[in-house]
């Protein structure tokens, strides 16, 4: 299941990522966190304490959701650029000599 989300994700991400889009991703991210964890707490009855226990380090932190291997992509680590194949093709008005 993790591999099908993955590829969802990274394809959405990669035709969305020249927009400006890092909040949308940001709440796309969080949102699927909480849905496959969600998921994985209903389809193994763990509670929340059981899934923080087994998901973060000793300091506290949260480690990337997986299963056998495999990642929750990170939707937030792809670099959002603003219209890159554009950026001198844009006629700029301010620009041009009116003489």
């Amino acid at each position: 299941m993790l591999i099908r989300i993955n590829q969802i994700l990274r394809g959405w991400v990669a035709y969305f990522r020249h927009a400006v889009c890092k909040t949308t991703l940001k709440t796309l991210d969080h949102f699927v966190w909480r849905r496959v964890s969600s998921w994985w707490m209903v389809l193994h009855r763990w509670t929340w304490t059981d899934l923080r226990r087994r998901f973060t380090d000793l300091h506290g932190r949260w480690r990337p959701l997986s299963a056998d291997g495999i990642e929750l992509f990170a939707v937030v680590s792809v670099p959002v650029t603003r219209y890159r194949y554009r950026g001198n093709t844009i006629p700029r008005p301010w620009s041009l000599n009116h003489a």
